[in-house]
């Protein structure tokens, strides 16, 4: 028998337990946010109004087989006889059918799948990756109700993986999608692919923004948008979608060790895409701007050799002759900080901006000039065009020197530095318009050695000062050395005449 106040004692115990339980069940909650717990509202209406847009790229492309004139393979194996009745005579009479079929005549048709959307109902344009359709004889889209349509190639883009096809508008009523502000999008905002993987036609994933401004390495305006929304193979061509169903990238390549989704994939952003766009639609290529610039990345030794408080921008190693700046507007060793208004914080900032600007455009370029800020107006050129001239510069043979001139040569920073005559010219094989002081050799595990400088190469200015014989090289490193320089910064020409910079310890 429980004794009134050990009875009292418990129901005391037990309705603090009890209060206890309450306050927990009503705090706890208040430290999970439902919306994040439980992912965004359905995409079900969203999705809806968007698989129509969506289409998936088929291509056929033929290719040329290994075998002879006969159009048979000597490598081709023979087909096993098999006793009568075998259970297997089906298969392979079925295989080696299709291999007969695809060594006939030496050639075969190889297919392959993409995605796309559509972003022009009245002109019938469909926008995808170029490796989707890159060498197709053939193209066909396909829609989410079963249809197709042949498509002919308005233009492509390797530099940015784009392509632009066009399918007859009046064969089929078309729905069409619109490019968003991909400046706008966030890490952490919810996005949409819609393509078709692995051939299984149109499907819906939803993820986040996992990464803004990837740089993968596969081509010079890499901007990338980073999601974990599934992409796989398949999916590379189709859109990736804000919650308002715009398109704010195109889905384009995958990081997978099984060639499956492991949660990141890369989408071309909207911001890069619609003028690639535009301009393959409206011209059948693309007319980039183009400044005639060599560059290379600030480094933070490079910044100290030149003055500035941080490392940033691009620096000037090179000009190309007949470019837009090939007049002394912009020199090699300059730093670009800003061009047209937009900051150049990386290396791989400047060729972007300088391509999204149009040809013939008067811009404001802000330069950093022997650690002088100043901005100087340049006109761009065209890109397209600017490749060709740089394509074109050839070494020119040396003509008229003074063979047999006795050479001079010093010990600098772990570097032989002579006299760069006609033997040193003929020696090397060094262009004629290179100037300076050759390096004849560089000692092993020198501070030059871990700089790869190289013997051949040509050392034309020493922070920024001109530099042509051997003295000139001492004298510069030694009015460094008294002015408390911890580094040199030396302008090197190759034996064809390209710049690059590099910094040397002088301690």
């Amino acid at each position: 028998m429980i004794s009134t106040p050990l009875l009292r004692a418990m129901r005391k115990a037990s309705l603090a337990a009890t209060t206890a339980l309450m306050i927990s069940a009503a705090v706890a909650p208040s430290f999970v946010t439902p919306a994040l717990a439980q992912g965004p509202e359905s995409v079900a209406n969203l999705a809806e109004g968007l698989l129509g847009a969506v289409v998936n790229i088929s291509t056929s492309q033929t290719v040329k087989g290994s075998g002879g004139e006969s159009g048979e393979d000597e490598n081709a194996v023979p087909m096993p006889q098999l006793p009568e009745g075998s259970p297997f005579q089906d298969f392979f009479d079925e295989f080696f059918k299709n291999r007969e079929g695809q060594n006939n005549g030496g050639s075969q048709k190889v297919q392959s799948l993409g995605s796309g959307f559509v972003i022009d109902a009245e002109k019938g344009i469909v926008v995808t990756n170029n490796h989707v359709i890159a060498d197709a004889d053939e193209i066909e889209v396909n829609f989410s109700d079963g249809s197709k349509l042949k498509a002919e190639l308005v233009g492509t883009d390797t530099k940015t993986d784009i392509a632009v096809l066009k399918v007859d508008p009046k064969a089929k009523k078309l729905t069409a999608v619109k490019f968003g502000d991909s400046d706008k999008m966030r890490i952490g905002d919810w996005v949409m692919a819609i393509g078709n993987p692995f051939g299984l036609g149109g499907t819906v994933t939803v993820g986040i923004i996992s990464a803004r401004n990837r740089d993968i390495n596969s081509g010079p305006y890499d901007d990338f948008i980073q999601t974990d929304a599934a992409i796989n193979r398949g999916n590379s061509g189709g859109p990736l979608f804000n919650m308002d169903g715009e398109v704010i990238g195109i889905n384009t390549a995958i990081i997978s060790p099984s060639g499956g989704s492991i949660g990141i994939g890369f989408s071309i952003p909207a911001e890069i895409a619609v003028g690639v766009v535009n301009q393959l639609s409206e011209f059948g290529e693309t007319r980039r701007g183009w400044l005639g610039v060599r560059i290379q990345p600030v480094t933070d030794d490079i910044a100290e050799s030149l003055g500035m408080a941080t490392a940033k921008g691009a620096l000037i190693a090179g000009i190309i002759k007949g470019g837009p700046v090939d007049n002394g507007q912009i020199l090699p060793g300059d730093v670009v900080i800003k061009f047209d208004g937009r900051d150049v914080v990386e290396m791989r900032d400047l060729p972007r901006v300088v391509a999204e600007s149009p040809v013939g455009k008067a811009v404001d370029v802000v330069i950093v000039r022997k650690g002088v800020e100043q901005t100087v107006k340049v006109t761009l050129g065209r890109l397209e065009d600017g490749e060709k001239l740089a394509e074109g510069e050839a070494a020119k043979p040396e003509e008229g020197a003074d063979k047999g001139a006795e050479v001079a040569t010093a010990s600098v920073l772990g570097m032989t530095i002579g006299e760069l005559n006609s033997d040193a010219r003929a020696k090397f094989g060094i262009a004629a318009e290179v100037s300076g002081a050759v390096v004849t050799a560089v000692a092993k595990d020198s501070a030059a050695a871990e700089r790869g400088i190289v013997a051949g190469e040509v050392i034309t200015e020493i922070a920024q000062e001109s530099v042509s014989t051997p003295k000139e090289v001492t004298d510069r490193i030694a009015a460094l050395k008294e002015q408390g320089r911890k580094n040199a910064l030396l302008m090197l020409a190759s034996k064809s005449g390209e710049l690059r910079f590099v910094t040397i310890r002088m301690d």
